[in-house]
């Protein structure tokens, strides 16, 4: 098991976005953990469920900020919120089809990638946006 650890290589350099983000790798590491600690599987599809609810209530946010600063790229990251949460629905979708719901390595493997490849890629372009017009 490997933790995800907030540092500033994770930062946008928005406190409110950085703060939803740590929020989000948090659930990562409840999730992380429990599946370690063989915790119930009605357990961790309720973590995974509010791992993806609090993702989309994120990703809201984010684009709200968007449109009140005028960010050229919103359509494009808008589109990418869209296409990660359609990917988590659908790998909860397929654990909950299992009799019980079990996630795998690949499956954190996936989640991890999912979490950090947004923020490290897209979110840093919208901060250094953000950053200078906020």
């Amino acid at each position: 098991m490997k933790d995800l650890i907030w540092d500033k290589s994770l930062s946008v350099q928005v406190d409110e976005i950085d703060d939803d983000h740590q929020k989000l790798i948090n659930l990562f590491n409840l999730i992380n953990h429990a599946m370690e600690d063989g915790e119930s599987p009605e357990y961790i599809e309720a973590l995974v469920e509010e791992l993806i609810s609090c993702t989309a209530w994120h990703f809201r946010h984010e684009e709200r900020l968007m449109v009140k600063y005028s960010y050229k790229g919103l359509e494009e990251h808008r589109a990418e919120h869209n296409e990660l949460i359609q990917s988590a629905v659908e790998l909860k979708k397929t654990l909950s089809s299992n009799e019980s719901f079990s996630l795998t390595s690949e499956n954190i493997d996936f989640l991890e990638r999912w979490l950090t490849g947004h923020i490290l890629g897209p979110d840093m372009d919208l901060g250094a946006f953000l950053g200078e017009t906020m």
